[in-house]
């Protein structure tokens, strides 16, 4: 999870005037915000990842989970640079919008394997869900 946190981290720019010069919708919530939900989401990512892993009896059904989880954590990260560093938020929401069908993929896997730890992605799959309409806002605001 630090690894897919500081790659993202790394392409961000909130500050720039690229950034700054996007319209952006009213309830878009307030930078700090972003660090304040992204901490403890990416807690319950590796806790929901423990527990189901170690729940995962079958070598197969373990190495499809975490080829799911690593797929997924790579498009987490991806959705900074595909915003952010290529200063396009189309591509931001083509991005996240894969995102989307990861983390469904990611439930699905986790599910099977430990219910509870597919109901502490809950907000992680809702987190992004929010971000995909807010990201779908900004590129529609900024064509």
């Amino acid at each position: 999870m630090a690894t897919t946190a500081a790659a993202g981290a790394r392409a961000v720019d909130a500050d720039s005037a690229w950034y700054r010069a996007l319209r952006k919708p009213d309830w878009q919530p307030s930078p700090w915000a972003f660090g304040a939900v992204w901490t403890p989401l990416y807690a319950t990512i590796a806790y929901a990842a423990g527990h189901a892993f170690g729940r995962a009896d079958d070598v197969r059904l373990r190495r499809r989970l975490a080829g799911s989880l690593a797929i997924n954590l790579t498009l987490n990260a991806a959705w900074n640079w595909l915003f952010f560093a290529r200063r396009s938020p189309a591509a931001g929401l083509a991005g996240t919008l894969l995102l989307d069908l990861s983390n469904a993929d990611l439930l699905r896997r986790t599910a099977r394997v430990d219910r509870r730890a597919a109901r502490v992605l809950l907000p992680y799959a809702a987190w992004c869900c929010f971000a995909t309409a807010l990201n779908a806002s900004i590129a529609r605001r900024n064509r």
